[in-house]
């Protein structure tokens, strides 16, 4: 999860907020990414389209081109066509490898116990279409292709699924995600032990050696990108000298990836050697503040930051180039629905995959008794079943693999149809749920399963800061520091959400930033001192309307400006009063992964992204509904 520092103080009312709404997550950033990705994706399919029918001889003789790296005596030829599967498509699982790892270390699954639910429904959503296409094509010379109809496209699946099912909740995301990694991971071991040829044992042992020296590397604690490309890059050549399809070192990698939340010491860090650059900027200090900086956020997610919208813009649609060009006529479509290879991949994706996803799901809930339960409600499960039935990058690639001519033509046609189909039966499950009653609508939205909870310290109403009413059935906690610009945009928008409809308390914990803001602590104390003679919440807004002026004369001040007994706020701010209580907060902070102000949890689960009202209030809203379920 990315951490957000303070920002320059705030202008304009555009620019405060704008401040909130470029607040990204990686997981949000991976969907806005997949998203735009979708819609690349579809324009490279159609121009594949355009292209293999105007001319069929041009394309199919420009990505059959041949292309070689050479280094003196070696060298590594391949058709353009090669190059983009088994060279570029490495990077796409990279990235789907680093989500995957991700979602493992800080999402959803870092909860074990909760990964067995969408392994199964993983494992479901491939067993059952690969069944059906086995039944279709039992008996005939088209049934070693079964790999094709197995595997769901993660993203071309998350950017549609955007499009078509914004009425979803978004752990349906997450969760599909988690379900499809699966696909990914599996889909790869067949590529390698399925579909390759003449294998060679002596370049695999290598390229499984390579890997196990990343391993030692990653565990001698060598953080330099450099190291780790090398070794991956000597994985690809190995595999590929062994027959083995190397895109597998792409996913392994990613897999390999840790991912952690950036820590308040590392960021302390980061501003001490940034400070030291502003005062003194020489190169040297230059680099030591670019390396301090970097060394704060996870490689995860510097990696993902770099590749992402690479795979999403470029190298995916220029798969779909390479690889959707299909020359279509009226006898050949006539031809190709009724041959088996393509029925069998139409009704294993658009068929199977809904039923192996949903029912997989279904069935580990009923006997785990419920302890065990999607993160969403069923007709969520059913519309991410419904859309993992688009199989486009991995099905093509497999296809590739398994057939030739005529076959291959019509494996293609399929592969094209279910996506298409698996997006309107995804939208027809929206469209039928929006029509239940709005209660039942609720629940088979957001389901009945407990959330994670990220809230490390619960909310004690004898000790917290609370504001609102005491039972109400949404509680919004923020860690926050009095200097923080970003604090201050967001106090106004806090105060409009408690005026809505009453159902909402909030609290305020500490977290002064001193690294930043060396006024924070002192202020901090302010308040406290404040709360010891009940007045906290009064000397909050004040330092908030006063952010600029927080000197010690000026707490003075303020003290005296809402009565307080001054005599006695000097002498607890001179005994260094509420420190404890400020240090409570901090550590709490600390085992909530919170490193930055402000951070929000909305009923003990982190908020995510822009804290702008209108995101703050969609938080709300699902809370209270959620709750509502629950009572």
């Amino acid at each position: 999860m990315t951490e957000r520092r303070e920002g320059p103080a705030a202008g304009p009312l555009s620019d405060r907020t704008a401040w909130a709404r470029s607040l990204q997550t990686p997981l949000r950033e991976f969907l806005r990414t997949e998203t735009g990705g979708a819609v690349v994706l579809l324009a490279a399919t159609i121009a594949a389209l355009v292209w293999a029918n105007v001319s069929e001889s041009s394309y199919e003789g420009f990505w059959g081109t041949e292309a070689s790296l050479r280094a003196g005596p070696h060298a590594l030829s391949m058709d353009l066509r090669t190059w983009i599967n088994s060279g570029l498509m490495t990077l796409f699982f990279f990235v789907v490898g680093l989500e995957a790892r991700r979602e493992f270390d800080m999402g959803e699954l870092r909860e074990r116990r909760r990964l067995a639910l969408p392994l199964a429904a993983g494992i479901g959503g491939m067993v059952v279409p690969v069944a059906i296409y086995l039944a279709i094509n039992a008996g005939g010379p088209a049934l070693h292709g079964w790999g094709t109809a197995m595997s769901t496209d993660t993203a071309f699946a998350l950017g549609v699924l955007t499009l078509v099912g914004k009425r979803f909740p978004g752990r349906l995301h997450a969760y599909l995600l988690t379900v499809t990694v699966v696909d990914d991971l599996v889909a790869l071991l067949v590529i390698a032990t399925v579909y390759s040829e003449d294998v060679s044992a002596g370049p695999l042992l290598t390229a499984v050696g390579v890997l196990g020296v990343v391993l030692l590397v990653r565990a001698a604690g060598v953080a330099r990108m450099p190291v780790y490309a090398v070794l991956g890059a000597a994985a690809w050549l190995a595999l590929n000298s062994s027959g083995v399809e190397p895109i597998v070192v792409g996913l392994a990698m990613g897999l390999l990836t840790y991912a952690y939340p950036a820590a308040r010491t590392d960021l302390e860090r980061a501003s001490e050697v940034f400070r030291l650059f502003r005062e003194q900027p020489t190169p040297e200090l230059a680099r030591s503040a670019r390396v301090g900086v970097a060394a704060a956020i996870s490689p995860n997610e510097r990696l993902q930051q770099l590749y992402h919208p690479w795979t999403s813009y470029v190298i995916v649609p220029l798969f779909a180039l390479a690889n959707a060009g299909i020359p279509v006529s009226g006898g050949f479509l006539r031809h190709a629905f009724a041959s088996p290879v393509t029925l069998g991949i139409v009704v294993g994706y658009v068929v199977g995959k809904p039923v192996g996803i949903l029912g997989l799901s279904w069935l580990v809930t009923v006997v785990s008794r419920g302890r065990l339960r999607p993160p969403v409600g069923w007709a969520a499960v059913g519309g991410g079943g419904a859309i993992a039935g688009i199989g486009f990058t991995a099905a093509l690639l497999i296809a590739t693999l398994a057939f030739t001519g005529d076959r291959l033509a019509e494996a293609k046609v399929g592969i094209l149809s279910a996506a298409l189909l698996a997006s309107v039966l995804t939208w027809l499950v929206v469209r039928v749920t929006a029509l239940l009653p709005a209660r039942p609508r609720v629940v088979a939205l957001l389901g009945t399963a407990q959330s994670v909870i990220d809230l490390a310290a619960p909310v004690d109403a004898e000790r917290d800061h609370v504001r609102g009413p005491e039972r109400a059935p949404v509680t919004v906690v923020e860690y926050g520091d009095f200097e923080c610009p970003y604090c201050g945009q967001a106090e106004p928008v806090i105060r409009e959400l408690l005026a809505g409809q009453g159902d909402v308390r909030y609290v305020w914990r500490h977290l002064p930033l001193t690294d930043v803001h060396p006024q924070a602590h002192l202020a901090a104390q302010a308040a406290e001192a404040a709360a010891a003679q009940d007045a906290f919440w009064e000397m909050h807004d004040l330092l908030f309307r006063h952010q600029d002026a927080l000197q010690a004369k000026d707490l003075v001040r303020y003290a005296g400006e809402i009565g307080l007994d001054v005599a006695r706020f000097r002498d607890d701010m001179r005994r260094s009063a509420g420190t404890a209580r400020i240090a409570e907060d901090v550590d709490s902070a600390d085992l909530s992964g919170v490193s930055g102000t402000p951070t929000f949890f909305v009923n003990g689960r982190r908020h995510h992204g822009a804290y702008d009202l209108e995101s703050l209030q969609h938080a709300v809203r699902i809370a209270r509904k959620r709750a509502a379920i629950g009572a």
